[in-house]
């Protein structure tokens, strides 16, 4: 039964992301449950500004790679060298990706892996386009990864962590493809307060990257219990900013909030 639940959580997600991936999406983001293109966060830009991303970020990347699906700027922390390996876990239409392209370089190599077939073939598309031959667009669960264990110097994510059924998997999976030395940079909602049960039990709520966070204490639990060391998850405050839009006159910024998540492989 248990099994049937998270297979239920998983296709809800696929599917509101597949709305996401074959629709104009210039205004489409993480902030709504709707999955019309209208947003009230404003143009995935704008949203991807508030959440980081430079101007020139925002320019360098293929057109039609920013949904503006995002809590955080997770390649901007993770340090990213020229010739190293990276994994983006949820990587989407590879906005992330190809970010983390630039910084590897011809000698490194950036791997997508997201579990929703539209999504997967628009990336692949924006790769293919734009002559990126240093990235790679994979289909997958990131409970399942289709990676090689200890290939990845860094593991990327962008608020898809916390739209998993079993995120202890998540961690396992991420422990088990990364070499040793490798480094987790994530950026993920996070509880801080309980959330009110309408909210808590809503699949549409879970979709939109809010009922599925875990508190700060249940993520450095997994992480430990997968094995990471030097681990470290930091809210930040000022993600309330933009998180209270997500579902306007909820107040959804009383219970969530944006994190920094980074962790080490022994």
């Amino acid at each position: 039964m248990h099994q049937v639940q998270n297979d239920e959580v998983r296709q809800h997600v696929r599917d509101r992301y597949k709305q996401i991936a074959i629709q104009d999406v210039s205004n489409a983001g993480c902030c709504s449950p709707s999955t019309s293109s209208s947003s009230c966060c404003g143009t995935a830009n704008e949203v991807s500004s508030k959440l980081g991303y430079s101007d020139e970020e925002l320019s360098t990347v293929p057109e039609g790679s920013n949904l503006g699906l995002g809590c955080g700027n997770p390649q901007a922390m993770a340090s990213i060298k020229a010739g190293e390996v990276v994994l983006d876990l949820g990587s989407g239409a590879g906005f992330d990706c190809f970010l983390a392209a630039k910084q590897v370089g011809e000698t490194g190599k950036v791997f997508g892996v997201d579990m929703t077939p539209e999504m997967v073939s628009r990336a692949r598309h924006n790769a293919s386009k734009n002559e990126y031959t240093n990235v790679e667009f994979r289909l997958g669960e990131i409970e399942y990864l289709p990676i090689h264990s200890e290939t990845i110097d860094v593991i990327l994510s962008n608020c898809v962590i916390n739209l998993s059924p079993d995120k202890q998997q998540v961690f396992h999976e991420a422990y088990r493809v990364l070499k040793s030395g490798g480094r987790l940079a994530v950026s993920d909602i996070v509880t801080t307060a309980e959330l009110p049960a309408e909210i808590k039990d809503d699949l549409d709520s879970l979709a939109s990257c809010i009922s599925g966070a875990s508190t700060i204490e249940e993520v450095k639990e997994m992480l430990r219990k997968s094995g990471f060391v030097d681990i470290s998850v930091e809210p930040k405050d000022e993600s309330r900013e933009f998180i209270k839009d997500w579902v306007p006159g909820a107040n959804i910024n009383e219970y969530i909030q944006s994190a920094v998540i980074k962790a080490i492989k022994k």
